[in-house]
């Protein structure tokens, strides 16, 4: 099924890019904490994002993450204002790319690369835009767009039209197992980006390769 794929689909944050790069400016604002601001944060913007599509109160990403911020500060007793918050999440807009992202990119251009992400697009065109994969990238699809997150079986039928592919042509790659799941429940074929040698969840759903960085999607070359 390798040779059938026309489309890279990347996962945005955690994949492309590392989420807890922003600790670095966590730290200078709260020292020792910085980390826990980096963790809880992220934890915060997940389950907030799976519960409101449960609920169907839908809000943009970029709206999460910063009550998400908000929880986190509060819940860790650290100070806070409008200028730190901004702060933050501008730093949010400027994650940095995983070493080997842009590499792998370019070694991958006779396919068609997008990215599809829970994040807003408020949140990520200026992410992307600042990176040094800014020119590789021909797609962004956000969720945003139709407000259904990942991983609801809709927002991977709009990422699909949005290519205009058939489902197994699509490489779906994330970080995130549990978009993994979401999207191998749609029929796209998928590689988990298991950074941390996480075990596989039981959701019966396992991934068609697991890689340790996106080094080992030249296979599907």
């Amino acid at each position: 099924m390798k040779s059938s794929i026309q489309a890279l689909v990347f996962d945005v944050y955690g994949t492309l890019f590392d989420v807890y790069s922003v600790k670095e400016k966590c730290r200078e604002l709260y020292s020792d904490k910085g980390e826990e601001v980096s963790i809880v944060w992220r934890q915060k913007q997940l389950q907030y994002s799976f519960l409101r599509q449960l609920m169907g109160q839908y809000e943009p990403f970029s709206q999460i993450t910063k009550d998400a911020l908000d929880y986190t500060l509060t819940k860790l007793g650290l100070p806070y204002d409008e200028e730190k918050v901004e702060t933050l999440l501008e730093a949010y807009r400027n994650l940095e790319a995983h070493p080997e992202a842009a590499e792998i990119l370019e070694q991958m251009r006779d396919k068609k690369i997008a990215v599809f992400s829970n994040g807003s697009r408020d949140m990520l065109e200026p992410l992307i835009k600042n990176s040094v994969l800014s020119e590789l990238i021909d797609d962004i699809i956000s969720v945003d767009d139709i407000k259904q997150y990942k991983p609801t079986p809709a927002s991977y039928s709009y990422a699909l039209k949005v290519l205009g592919v058939k489902r197994h042509e699509v490489l779906f790659m994330s970080s995130n197992e549990w978009d993994i799941a979401g999207a191998k429940s749609f029929g796209f074929q998928t590689a988990w980006i298991n950074r941390d040698g996480m075990p596989l969840d039981k959701l019966g759903m396992e991934p068609d390769s697991i890689y340790r960085d996106l080094t080992g999607i030249l296979e599907w070359q």
